[in-house]
Formats: structure tokens, sequence, C-alpha cells
């Protein structure tokens, strides 16, 4: 009987893909950032991509995660930093496996249109979604 409850113990961490749940992280550090951004005023304009092509998915992730480091440099509350440092770590590991691919025709972070932080973090979270839909 004992082996029955090693074998229940073992598919628990066996429902989701790894990336897909460190995504799926990513997006709740992304909300918490919304959520507490609520309650302080932030005036940053960020690079942001708002309508990445699939193709193009891994270079726009790399901007946002360029840009997370601005809110971590301007940010005065220990929670955003917190948070924000955190997701930095997590996004970055999901996206080692892809993090070698070349992308062409893609945008640089420059040439993308600034926007305020609410703006940017739903256009994040869209591309982190794209990560979780690979096919």
């Amino acid at each position: 009987m004992v082996w029955g409850t090693i074998d229940s113990c073992s598919c628990i961490s066996a429902g989701l893909p790894k990336t897909e749940a460190n995504w799926q992280d990513v997006i709740s550090d992304l909300k918490r950032i919304e959520d507490l951004i609520q309650s302080i005023h932030i005036d940053a304009t960020l690079y942001t991509e708002s309508d990445a092509h699939p193709n193009c998915k891994v270079t726009a992730m790399k901007c946002f995660l360029l840009e997370l480091h601005v809110i971590l440099h301007e940010s005065r509350n220990e929670d955003i930093k917190e948070t924000v440092g955190n997701l930095i770590i997590l996004a970055n590991s999901s996206l080692s496996s892809n993090g070698n691919v070349t992308e062409s025709g893609c945008k640089e972070c420059e040439e993308l249109e600034e926007k305020n932080i609410k703006e940017f973090l739903q256009s994040f979270v869209h591309i982190v979604q794209m990560f979780i839909n690979l096919p």
C-alpha cells in the first residue's frame, strides 16, 4: 500500500511543463505589480511592444526585460522592487531555452512606442501569453 502514496505524490509536479509554470508565475508577478502601482504614482514611460509578431516574441521579451530594469531603478517602493526583481529572474529562466534565438525583421527596443506603465504591463502579459500558447 505504501507504493500508492508515493505514486500519487509523483503526479503533482507532472501537471504542467516547467516552463509553462514559470510563465504563469511571470503573469502572477505582473498582476501583482499592476495592483501595487494602483496605490503609488510611477511617472515612467517605457518602450512597449504592443503588437509583436509571433516570430519576434523573443526579441520583444528581451525589450520588456530591459524596461523592467528601468522600473527597478526608478521605483522607491520595496514591494515593487522585490516583485520586479523576482519577475526578471523568472522571465530570464523561462526564456533561457529561447534566449539564443536570432529573430530577423523585428523592431529594436528604441524603435518601440513609449507607453505608460499600465499599458506596458498589459502588453507584457500579452507577450507572455504568446510563450504559454506555443504550438
